[in-house]
Protein backbone atom coordinates (compact mmCIF):
# COMPACT_ATOMS: atom_id res chain seq x y z
CA UNK A 1 0.00 0.00 0.00
CA UNK A 2 2.94 2.04 0.78
CA UNK A 3 4.21 1.90 -2.65
CA UNK A 4 1.37 3.49 -4.41
CA UNK A 5 1.10 6.50 -2.38
CA UNK A 6 3.21 8.43 -4.82
CA UNK A 7 1.34 7.74 -7.71
CA UNK A 8 -2.18 8.61 -6.16
CA UNK A 9 0.14 12.05 -4.83
CA UNK A 10 0.80 12.43 -8.81
CA UNK A 11 -2.77 11.68 -9.68
CA UNK A 12 -4.52 14.14 -7.00
CA UNK A 13 -2.03 16.63 -8.13
CA UNK A 14 -3.07 16.45 -11.83
CA UNK A 15 -6.95 16.57 -11.05
CA UNK A 16 -6.28 19.58 -8.89
CA UNK A 17 -4.19 21.18 -11.83
CA UNK A 18 -6.97 20.29 -14.25
CA UNK A 19 -9.65 21.72 -11.52
CA UNK A 20 -8.00 24.78 -10.77
CA UNK A 21 -7.66 25.76 -14.66
CA UNK A 22 -11.30 24.97 -15.21
CA UNK A 23 -12.16 27.41 -12.39
CA UNK A 24 -10.03 30.05 -13.97
CA UNK A 25 -11.71 29.67 -17.04
CA UNK A 26 -15.27 29.89 -15.39
CA UNK A 27 -13.78 32.66 -13.84
CA UNK A 28 -12.86 34.69 -16.15
CA UNK A 29 -15.86 33.91 -18.50
CA UNK A 30 -18.35 35.15 -15.84
CA UNK A 31 -16.17 38.11 -15.59
CA UNK A 32 -16.59 38.65 -19.53
CA UNK A 33 -20.46 38.51 -19.07
CA UNK A 34 -20.34 40.41 -15.90
CA UNK A 35 -18.89 42.85 -18.71
CA UNK A 36 -21.00 42.38 -21.28
CA UNK A 37 -24.02 42.81 -19.52
CA UNK A 38 -22.28 46.67 -17.52
CA UNK A 39 -21.52 47.46 -21.03
CA UNK A 40 -25.39 46.42 -22.57
CA UNK A 41 -27.41 47.85 -19.43
CA UNK A 42 -25.33 51.37 -19.93
CA UNK A 43 -26.53 51.56 -23.71
CA UNK A 44 -29.80 50.94 -22.65
CA UNK A 45 -29.76 53.24 -20.16
CA UNK A 46 -28.63 56.33 -22.65
CA UNK A 47 -30.93 55.43 -25.19
CA UNK A 48 -33.46 55.53 -22.93
CA UNK A 49 -32.22 58.94 -22.20
CA UNK A 50 -32.26 60.31 -25.73
CA UNK A 51 -35.99 58.82 -26.58
CA UNK A 52 -37.41 60.43 -23.02
CA UNK A 53 -35.65 63.84 -23.92
CA UNK A 54 -36.57 63.53 -27.54
CA UNK A 55 -40.51 63.01 -26.04
CA UNK A 56 -40.23 65.61 -23.81
CA UNK A 57 -39.18 67.99 -26.32
CA UNK A 58 -41.66 67.06 -29.09
CA UNK A 59 -44.30 67.39 -26.47
CA UNK A 60 -42.94 70.87 -26.07
CA UNK A 61 -42.99 71.73 -29.61
CA UNK A 62 -46.65 70.32 -29.80
CA UNK A 63 -48.06 72.58 -26.57
CA UNK A 64 -46.31 75.44 -27.92
CA UNK A 65 -47.82 75.12 -31.57
CA UNK A 66 -50.99 74.52 -29.71
CA UNK A 67 -50.71 77.56 -27.98
CA UNK A 68 -49.84 79.83 -31.49
CA UNK A 69 -52.87 77.96 -32.91
CA UNK A 70 -50.28 76.75 -35.74
CA UNK A 71 -51.25 73.35 -37.00
CA UNK A 72 -48.04 70.51 -36.73
CA UNK A 73 -45.79 70.31 -40.09
CA UNK A 74 -47.11 68.68 -42.50
CA UNK A 75 -45.17 65.50 -43.50
CA UNK A 76 -43.92 66.35 -47.87
CA UNK A 77 -45.58 63.60 -50.00
CA UNK A 78 -43.18 61.59 -51.85
CA UNK A 79 -43.15 61.60 -55.44
CA UNK A 80 -42.49 58.78 -58.07
CA UNK A 81 -40.16 59.31 -60.51
CA UNK A 82 -42.25 58.94 -64.08
CA UNK A 83 -41.00 55.71 -65.35
CA UNK A 84 -39.21 55.30 -68.07
CA UNK A 85 -40.10 53.87 -71.98
CA UNK A 86 -37.79 50.69 -72.75
CA UNK A 87 -37.36 50.44 -76.29
CA UNK A 88 -36.66 46.78 -77.77
CA UNK A 89 -35.45 46.40 -81.10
Amino acid sequence: MAEHDPQKAKARGRAEAVFTASEQRDAAVHEQIRKERAASDAKTARLRALRLAKEAADKATAERQDADGAKPAAKRARTRKAPTKRVFI
